[in-house]
Order: C-alpha cells, then structure tokens, then sequence
C-alpha cells in the first residue's frame, strides 16, 4: 500500500477548517519585507485613499511597463510587488491611506562624500506617473542606503550631514550598531524629505530591507497620529462653548428660575452639538492614539544607541510628537467628560420634571378625591329625598285603598290609616334602600 500524502494526513486528521483559517494564518506573510541591495535609493510615497477605489489604483500600476495584464483581483491582498530589470515597486494599502515604494541603485553621484545630490533624475519610473498617483500626498520619502565603516559613528556622522547638505541633524545607531540613520525631517521643495542610511560593509539584503521599512513606517504613522492635531484645535472652540452652555443649564437648573422645557430645550441643543462632535471626531482621535502606538514600537524595534551630541530619533519624535498626542488625547477626554456631564444633567433634570409631575398627580387626585366626596354628599341627598317621595308616593297609594275600603261600607278613617302607617313605611323604604346598596357594594 502506498503512504497517504502529507495534505491529505492533515486533512483527514483534523476537523474542518474555519472560514478565516488560512485568510488569519496568512497574514503574518500579508506585508513581507523587501530585500535591498546596498547602495540603494528607495523612493516612499504615502498617499490617501479616501475614495480612492482599488479599480483606480490598479488601472495606475497598469500605466507601468508591461503590466498591463494585472486586474483588480491582483490588488485584493492589500499588498504587490513588480519586478523589473533593475528596480522594483511595492503597492500597499491600508485603512487611511496607499503607499508607494520604488527600491533601485542608488546613483554614483549620491553616494557619500557628495552634497545634497539630486536624486529624481535617475528615478527608473515615470516622473508623471509619480506625479499621477491617485490620491493625496501625506507623506514621501527618498532614501539613500549605503555602506560605509561606522567604527567612528563621529565621522559617518559628518559624511551623512554633509550629504544632508549640512545644518543640524537628527542620527542615531541602530540595531547592535550595524548601521546609522541620518535626517532632519524637513520637507524639500520638491515635497520629499530624505533620509540616509549609513550601514555597516556586508550589510545583507534582509536587514537593509528590514531598516528601510522600520524608517519609512516611522515616518508614516508619526505624520499620520499627528492629523488629530488639528481636528483638536478646532474642536476646542466648540468644546468651550458647550461647557459654558452646559455650566448655565446647570446653575439653572440649581436656582429654579428657569421651566423644565426651555432647561430641556437648552440641554437638547448643547447634547446635539456635543455628539455630532462626537460622530465626526471620536474615530480620528481613536487613529491617533493607534498611530501613537505604532510609532513607539517602531522606535523600541530600532534598538537605538546615541550619538554623543547628537539626538536621537526616538527621542526628537516623542519630544514632539508627545505634546501633541498629549492634546489629542485631552481633547478627546474632554469630549467623553462633556458628554457625561450631559447625561448627568439630563438625569438631574429628568428627575426635576417627574417630582413636578408627582406634585401634579397629587393635585389632581386631590381634586378627584374631592370632587368623588361632593358627589357622594348630592348621591345621599338625592337618596334621601328620593325615600321621602317614595314614602309619599305609598302613603298615598294606601290612602286611596283606605278610601276605597270605606267606600264599600267598612267603618274605616282612611286619613287616620295613612298617617299612622308613615312611620312603618318610612322604614320600610329606608330597609329597602340599604339591601340594595349592600347588593351594589356602594357606601351608605
């Protein structure tokens, strides 16, 4: 007998997959990093795809050589690699934004030693497809890697300023000092930023792509928390009003001067304006504090070692990126506090309007219970009279059979007969009344 194949052991030897078995196990692989070959110039662009649809971006990488051939299902893992003689391009999407990477030799020109070398000359794509991306640029990038000894960081140090064109720089050691990063975060007239990367001889193909995705992910997700900055700026304006609005509904409330429904007009029209903040910004602030996380275990991956003289870049992003999450975060707090405080004083003023409501009931059964004793006090009077009329009514009846009686020669008087029998039927009545008032359950 022949031995059954790996897949099908497994499969017979376990219970049927989940939907989302291989679509979950797979995404460890969904983003691979790149291998880069030293010197290397990587040209980053981050681009956001608000409305921008996967159709769109396909139909833009079809514009590259010879990939005419790809469709809309090539792009539904959110990650693409294209190969060419000498370069490659990397599509990447994710929930806010796509980013594009073209990896390539770095120029002769731009290696150490030169200054502020141009490096879009001998980009190995189309300016023009550079320039018509679909989307808006949020970030971009060039970086430079090469190789140089770093046994002396002072001197690499100055090779990589004067490649930066001089001025100060942001530099640190990466990693157990197999490479240097060098910048200074400013924003060139030709919308990029550079960076370079000194690493050290022999640096492999995997580390360098390792480095250069840590670096250009750095740079992405600090530019991308920072976008609640101004949201929260904005917001704050309105957040002061409302809180003076909510402070006034609730000194209000406190002195009674106010009615229940101008109070719960006022504090509708604040609670509105406080959740339609709320609806439009909780998600961007909740991004940032994501982003924010992100951007610290990007810097703790990088494993830095100081300089002497020189900052760091962990420690030149968080002295000024941590302000401004800091405020994002406050604003966002003070969001969630505000809305609190408005349940808080809706509840105050709900339970205003249900005492005034008891009162109300209460006056109102007052004036039923009154008004059910009045008609009790006419119901007996009209009882009463009504056993008087019946007592005449018989009374009468019985002088009319007395007369006739006499009429047939009986020696009777029959007034005598019918004033002597108005006692008896007075009570007679009166009996009559209570059985039925104890058959109808009704008070007498």
């Amino acid at each position: 007998m022949t031995s059954p194949s790996p897949a099908t052991t497994t499969a017979s030897a376990l219970p049927s997959d989940d939907a989302l078995r291989h679509e979950l196990h797979n995404e460890v692989h969904a983003r691979p990093s790149a291998r880069i070959r030293l010197p290397a110039l990587v040209v980053f662009v981050a681009v956001l795809n608000k409305d921008v649809t996967r159709q769109q971006e396909c139909e833009h990488l079809r514009r590259l050589s010879r990939q005419q051939h790809l469709t809309v299902d090539d792009l539904q893992h959110n990650f693409l690699r294209l190969r060419f003689a000498d370069h490659t391009v990397k599509w990447e999407r994710h929930s806010e934004f796509t980013r594009y990477a073209i990896v390539q030799p770095l120029p002769p020109g731009a290696l150490l030693g030169a200054s502020e070398p141009e490096l879009l000359a001998s980009l190995r794509v189309d300016p023009d497809w550079l320039r018509g991306i679909p989307g808006r640029t949020v970030a971009a990038v060039k970086l430079a890697m090469v190789e140089h000894d770093l046994s002396d960081p002072h001197a690499a140090l100055a090779l990589g300023q004067q490649w930066l064109g001089g001025g100060g720089v942001v530099a640190s050691l990466m990693g157990n000092g197999h490479s240097m990063a060098v910048t200074n975060f400013r924003l060139r007239d030709s919308g990029f930023e550079r960076m370079l990367v000194i690493a050290a001889p022999g640096t492999s193909e995997t580390r360098a792509g390792r480095i250069s995705q840590r670096l250009l992910e750095l740079e992405i997700y600090r530019l991308m928390a920072l976008r609640g900055l101004p949201v929260a700026k904005v917001l704050g304006s309105t957040l002061a009003e409302s809180e003076a609005a909510l402070a006034e509904v609730t000194a209000s409330l406190e002195s009674r001067q106010v009615s229940e429904t101008e109070l719960l007009d006022r504090l509708i029209h604040v609670a509105a304006r406080v959740e339609r903040a709320t609806a439009e910004h909780l998600y961007r602030f909740s991004a940032t504090q994501a982003y924010d996380a992100l951007v610290r275990q990007r810097i703790a991956e990088l494993r830095e070692k100081p300089i002497p003289g020189t900052q760091t870049l962990g420690e030149f992003m968080q002295r000024r990126l941590s302000p401004a999450i800091a405020t994002v975060a406050a604003t966002a707090q003070r969001l969630t506090s505000l809305s609190q405080r408005i349940e808080r004083a809706s509840a105050l003023l709900r339970t205003r309007v249900d005492i005034a409501t008891e009162a109300q009931n209460q006056q109102l059964l007052a004036k039923l219970t009154r008004g059910q004793a009045l008609q009790l006090n006419m119901q007996a009077t009209v009882e009463g009279l009504s056993i008087a009329a019946i007592s005449y009514y018989v009374v009468s009846l019985l002088l009319y059979l007395g007369k006739a009686l006499k009429s047939t020669g009986l020696n009777i008087n029959p007034e005598l007969c019918a004033g002597a029998s108005i006692p008896l039927v007075l009570w007679v009545v009166w009996q009559a009344t209570r059985r039925i008032h104890a058959r109808l359950q009704l008070p007498h």
